[in-house]
């Protein structure tokens, strides 16, 4: 009899098993397997899991969750059947990024096409990428279609063990909140609504092989809407949900003509260094549409609004910030809101004529027109005959970029808005910032005049809200493993005095955040004075900080707790670390990343106090180890150089 038991146990076992497709990395250690509950000649739900091997083998880190999407005219959820599937073939590219975390890149990973039918026998196709540091896969439909199509919802849904720590951002059309700590999956206000990226630490209770896991999506283009994630069923099953409707769009989902592909749903996997370091969301973006890309500089820009919230409608105070530009060697100036409405002394054509005569670029804030309409000036971007009439007269008077700020929301003409400005823009050699917007989805790579997006709660903040002052150190430290991942991020760091709300972060973790944080356009946000305040050495060392690498190195941190960065450019190595506990802590730098030889080290560090600093300097090598103390949310910067 008992064999008889397991025969049966072993049918069933085939049975529910039959389908699976199995793609691999190309080192091995990740797997996904996609399969079908139910045997080959029915219809039913598609899952896929995710293994990652470690020490003691593969572990299950994603465990089975459904895949499908709805249109208006068709289901394909849990009315699926396999018919077949390609070839594993590997996908292996190198290119390069003008800004990001680093300059060549190599696009590598194993591609597998699968291919269903619905119960009406209407194809879909499911293709997954696996690399080695994550998972990309997309919806495609091959049909040919003479009407439009709605593209309504997705069952596409990320199950993750119940165990499992989490940094995840509370849903808002700006992207601008706090990534708290939770391993309940329950947010304060009970809508249960995420924004992308999202950040998972699975296998809490095994201290040794802690996996990482960070969902976003990376693609985005006029054929689809952003999404985002909800567990409102269950905490522990993310479902990707689409932007809803809003009063001036009605539009769920995305309207479109077939053939269609949907965005990538990328999930980046590893060790935590593995996460940080990961150049997925361009990796699976298309590559670069300009054809010629020479005027396209990052640079440091000096920048108004923290300081003094309505200065750019003072000439005098723009001539003020064009001059701390000058003193500082950065290449820029961001002329903000209200420059429509300039006055003492000036406007805006002879603002952008004394920044021109100094040897300083200038840039230029508009609001989109899609949501908050008070700002001026308004409205300058929203069409296509507006849009291309204004970049022409900034081309004609010089200016080299646009701040367009205050979008609203993910729904699809949000997407295309987006691009359409990205394009525009570049016919006429302009580069772009996008504030108050959606999050980087891989356009920098697509459309490389895309220097930089806020969708971070960032330093103009201290302007708004008190809660800032004792939640930076820890958010800060949050940063680098969650939003800045997914692409360049416009915090508008080193801030020394205060703004309407104080912060207690040290100058050193000030400092730091210069080299902590990656931005195309990075933001200097203070007062003139508090740089020209500074030591000679903090001054020296923000003067001439890049803002874009060769490379990037996790060097040590922990969400919310501690940081320290390492980014390569040209010969040298620049590090910085912050502290985010409001106590001392210590942080140990380790060498490993270094070539061998001997280099020397000049740190800039905590000094006595919160607004002092220390400079050292070192002999290190491959190997090394330096422990650095650092003040109660605290920080350092250093540079590395080969002797």
């Amino acid at each position: 009899m008992k064999y008889i038991y397991l025969f049966i146990y072993l049918f069933t076992l085939t049975a529910f098993t039959i389908n699976a497709q199995e793609i691999i990395s190309p080192n091995k250690n990740i797997k996904v397997i996609v399969e079908k509950q139910s045997d080959e000649k029915s219809f039913g739900q598609v899952y896929f899991r995710i293994l990652y091997k470690n020490k003691s083998g593969y572990t299950e880190v994603i465990p089975n969750s459904p895949l499908g999407i709805v249109r208006n005219d068709q289901q394909f959820s849990d009315n699926l059947k396999f018919i077949g599937e390609s070839k594993s073939k590997t996908v292996n590219e190198k290119y390069e990024m003008i800004s990001g975390k680093r300059k060549l890149c190599e696009n590598l990973g194993n591609e597998k096409v699968l291919k269903y039918v619905n119960s009406n026998n209407k194809p879909m196709n499911i293709v997954f990428r696996v690399y080695n540091d994550g998972v990309a896969f997309r919806y495609e439909f091959t049909e040919k279609s003479n009407s439009v199509v709605d593209i309504i919802d997705e069952t596409t849904t990320y199950t993750i063990p119940s165990s499992t720590n989490r940094w995840v951002q509370p849903f808002k059309n700006s992207y601008e909140d706090f990534f708290p700590f939770s391993d309940t999956g329950k947010g304060e206000d009970n809508k249960q609504e995420w924004g992308f990226p999202a950040l998972f630490k699975i296998n809490n209770n095994n201290n040794n092989n802690p996996v990482w896991v960070l969902i976003s999506e990376a693609n985005i283009t006029e054929n689809n809407c952003a999404a985002r994630l909800t567990n409102i069923k269950n905490p522990n099953q993310y479902k990707v949900t689409y932007a809803p409707a809003r009063d001036d769009f009605k539009q769920v989902g995305v309207k479109t003509m077939l053939p269609w592909f949907s965005q990538w749903h990328t999930l980046i996997l590893g060790e935590l260094s593995d996460v940080v370091e990961s150049t997925l969301i361009t990796d699976i973006s298309e590559p670069n549409t300009l054809k010629e890309t020479s005027w396209i500089k990052p640079g440091a820009v000096s920048w108004i609004y923290w300081a003094f919230n309505h200065g750019s409608k003072d000439y005098q105070k723009v001539v003020e910030y064009t001059d701390l530009a000058v003193e500082m060697k950065w290449p820029y100036v961001l002329i903000d809101w209200e420059w429509d409405v300039m006055t003492n002394g000036g406007d805006i054509v002879a603002a952008v004529n004394y920044a021109k005569s100094k040897g300083v670029k200038p840039l230029m804030w508009y609001n989109s027109g899609t949501e908050w309409l008070e700002p001026t000036p308004v409205d300058r971007m929203l069409t296509s005959e507006k849009r291309n009439k204004e970049l022409a007269w900034l081309k004609e008077i010089g200016v080299y970029g646009i701040k367009v700020d205050f979008f609203n929301g993910d729904q699809q003409d949000m997407m295309k808005y987006y691009i359409d400005i990205l394009k525009d823009a570049a016919k006429y050699q302009i580069m772009v910032n996008f504030h108050g917007a959606t999050v980087p989805r891989g356009w920098a790579r697509t459309y490389p005049n895309l220097m930089t997006t806020e969708a971070v709660y960032g330093a103009e903040w201290y302007n708004n809200k008190a809660i800032l002052t004792n939640k930076a150190a820890a958010h800060n430290t949050t940063l680098p493993f969650t939003r800045n991942v997914i692409g360049s991020m416009d915090y508008t760091p080193v801030t020394f005095s205060d703004s309407q709300h104080p912060h207690i972060t040290s100058y050193g973790h000030e400092l730091a955040l210069s080299v902590v944080f990656e931005s195309g356009f990075q933001h200097f946000a203070d007062r003139p004075k508090a740089y020209y305040d500074l030591p000679q050495e903090p001054k020296e060392f923000l003067k001439n900080v890049p803002v874009t690498w060769d490379d990037t190195k996790l060097v040590d941190g922990y969400p919310g707790e501690k940081v320290i960065i390492a980014r390569k450019k040209g010969d040298q190595w620049y590090l910085g670390g912050i502290n985010g506990k409001a106590e001392k802590q210590t942080l140990q730098i380790n060498f490993n990343f270094l070539d061998k030889g001997n280099y020397k080290l000049k740190l800039i560090k905590d000094g006595e106090n919160d607004k002092s600093f220390a400079v050292e300097v070192i002999k290190v090598k491959k190997g090394s180890v330096l422990n650095v103390e650092c003040l109660p949310r605290g920080g350092f910067v250093a540079v590395i150089e080969k002797k």
